[in-house]
């Protein structure tokens, strides 16, 4: 594949590009993996916003042409990043909510999910750090809006079988809210002493359900 020249960082009304290529052969998706735990390990000495591709490629073991390859610049590999830890989580809410039949399996599996996304977070520097940039990168914001639509509609499945009379809408709406709420709450939470982070999450989780046991109109 012909050496695809970088482009300028600073797009802010555009899209962030994704990933260039996706590989099919098992020597380039381990060639995607050493790309990718370089700039996992770049931003947990560094943060982000200093990690700079020419390093990422010498961490890697590869040229820079070949690094561009992959990700055409910075925001597409943070972006991959991102998209994998959401793809992670994602996977943590299905199979917390598939089986949920009642109420209280319903509360118990939902309290439980909020304690380990903010627990992995905080365990995690590599997502802490793109979850604290968020907020000043509209590519990332998008995503996260995106999957906080995907999180609201697992919740709002499991709502629906514990609340079959209420109008599915309504807890759409309910959920979306909610995962959204949880997400910016978990954003602050992270950016504040940890035993004030943890009050912020217990007193949401409180707060939200209150909203799943009985939804108001």
């Amino acid at each position: 594949m012909t050496v695809v020249e970088p482009i300028a960082a600073d797009r802010p009304d555009e899209e962030a590009p994704a990933a260039r290529r996706k590989p099919m052969q098992q020597r380039s998706r381990d060639r995607l993996e050493r790309i990718l735990g370089a700039a996992s390990e770049l931003i947990v000495r560094t943060g982000s916003d200093q990690v700079k591709m020419n390093e990422v490629a010498a961490l890697a073991g590869i040229s820079i042409g070949s690094l561009y390859q992959y990700f055409p610049e910075k925001s597409a590999l943070i972006r991959t990043l991102a998209e994998r830890y959401n793809a992670a989580s994602r996977l943590c809410i299905e199979e917390a909510l598939i089986d949920v039949a009642d109420l209280d399996a319903l509360l118990q599996a939902y309290a439980g999910l909020i304690d380990q996304y903010y627990e992995i977070v905080m365990a995690e520097p590599v997502m802490r750090d793109i979850w604290s940039g968020m907020q000043a990168d509209k590519q990332l914001m998008a995503l996260q809006l995106a999957e906080s639509r995907v999180c609201g509609a697992l919740l709002s499945a499991a709502m629906q079988r514990v609340h079959p009379a209420i109008d599915p809408a309504r807890l759409d709406v309910a959920a979306f809210l909610i995962w959204e709420l949880g997400e910016a709450t978990i954003r602050l939470a992270i950016s504040v002493e940890p035993d004030e982070g943890r009050a912020l999450v217990d007193k949401f989780k409180r707060m939200t359900v209150q909203e799943i046991a009985a939804p108001s109109n």
